[in-house]
């Protein structure tokens, strides 16, 4: 086969500045996947991307590209409207847990198509997985029969769906291209556009411990990933929300999930409820149903129904105990005050060394380790009270882990200004 275009020519197109042709993306997207394109080429490919950005044509293309690597999903057999929810990533961003429960009681159906974690960001499928049984992976079949019998399902996507962003991710991860906005949203949303849910709501995170700490630059993705979406059909709508402190009181796996059971019984912490309440509303808008009150499914608790039934679904077992972690020190406050700074980013870090998450995608994670915050900007605490407990298999990760906190967590005198992002800075439809 002659191909039509020479990867060097498409590389210095964008290294000049200069736009790609419908033509060139198709090729160059389908010839990587073949591995016709090295994995050196599309490095610098990236790169190039990355410092000179795209315009918006050339990402819906990037993405419809990619999309056409792989194949589509069909719920049009599931008796219910499917919608479906995406977050770029933040520390303790536990949402989609107690959030697919919660929209499944209220009457939609929720295909949700989870990934892993990387660096400080906790991956979703990781924190299932400390429930014992819990199964991630899971056939079209066994998907499309939990979708129908129970409503909802988090598991990981296949293979077929849009290899090509498996393929790039990676290359991404190891050549300091991850940031790139067109990739990232080119990267999302070809695989949410493949799997086929009628609409679509993203939380685009803000702050320390989010890919763009920048609320401008975030607000360009939201923007940038919700014409993607429409473009394509699926409509779709963003919420930029705060992640310069991590989301809850529990980072790690098990932990969290603890924290998201304790949601769908009806306590837990403010903030995971009112965003998991936000988004239900957002989706529940979206899927056509309005009569539904996703704050009662957490009263009444249709919530946890649900959640016992999905965790059945794919293998796993609600009322077995959570793996626990071997080790845990605590951290204590020095001084009497207040609260000043919780740092999502120190925090995230910390947790990521205790073992809670991966320095690479084939590394193991420690389902119990973690750390639980005791306080948040803004609550007062006397010297000798403990702030934080960090939790491990291995002390020898103590150290690391603290070293990372280092100015992290801050305890003023009390009076001291706070300064923090508002939990939802922006919606973008």
């Amino acid at each position: 086969m002659v191909e039509p275009f020479a990867a060097v020519d498409v590389i210095k197109a964008k290294r000049d500045r200069r736009a790609l042709s419908p033509q060139q993306i198709d090729w160059v997207v389908d010839a990587y996947t073949r591995g016709v394109v090295a994995d050196e080429q599309m490095s610098a490919l990236a790169m190039a991307i990355l410092l000179n950005g795209m315009t918006d044509e050339e990402i819906v293309r990037w993405t419809t590209a990619m999309i056409g690597t792989g194949t589509r999903m069909d719920f049009s057999s599931v008796p219910r409207p499917t919608v479906d929810k995406h977050s770029t990533g933040g520390v303790g961003d536990k949402i989609t847990l107690p959030l697919v429960p919660v929209v499944v009681a209220c009457g939609a159906a929720v295909p949700q198509l989870s990934g892993r974690g990387l660096g400080h960001t906790g991956g979703t499928l990781d924190k299932l997985e400390s429930i014992p049984g819990w199964r991630a992976s899971l056939s079209n079949d066994e998907m499309m029969a939990a979708l129908r019998e129970v409503g909802g399902v988090i598991c990981g996507a296949g293979a077929e769906l849009a290899p090509a962003d498996k393929k790039l991710y990676a290359l991404r991860d190891v050549t300091g291209t991850v940031e790139s906005i067109p990739l990232i949203a080119s990267s999302i949303m070809s695989k949410k556009i493949a799997e086929g849910a009628d609409g679509l709501v993203l939380d685009v995170k803000t702050g320390s411990g989010a890919f763009t700490t920048d609320p401008a630059q975030s607000r360009i993705l939201a923007e940038t990933m919700v014409r993607i979406g429409n473009d394509a059909g699926v409509t779709t709508r963003a919420l930029i929300t705060a992640m310069d402190v991590p989301l809850g009181l529990a980072v790690g796996n098990a932990l969290e999930v603890t924290e998201s059971v304790e949601v769908l019984a009806g306590g837990g912490p403010a903030d995971v409820v009112e965003l998991t309440v936000l988004f239900a509303r957002e989706m529940l808008n979206l899927a056509g149903i309005v009569d539904a009150d996703p704050a009662e499914t957490l009263k009444d608790g249709s919530a946890m129904d649900v959640w016992r039934r999905m965790v059945r679904a794919q293998g796993g077992d609600p009322d077995a105990p959570l793996l626990t972690a071997r080790e845990h020190e605590v951290v204590h406050a020095t001084v009497d005050g207040v609260v000043t700074k919780m740092d999502a980013m120190g925090v995230g870090v910390a947790s990521w060394r205790l073992g809670a998450g991966r320095a690479r995608q084939q590394d193991p994670v420690s389902a119990g380790a973690g750390i639980l915050l005791h306080a948040k900007p803004g609550d007062e605490v006397v010297a000798g009270q403990p702030l934080l407990t960090l939790f491990t298999d291995d002390e020898d990760r103590f150290e690391g882990a603290k070293e990372a906190l280092t100015g992290a967590v801050q305890v003023g005198p009390v009076g001291t200004p706070i300064y923090r992002l508002p939990l939802v800075i922006d919606r973008i439809t």
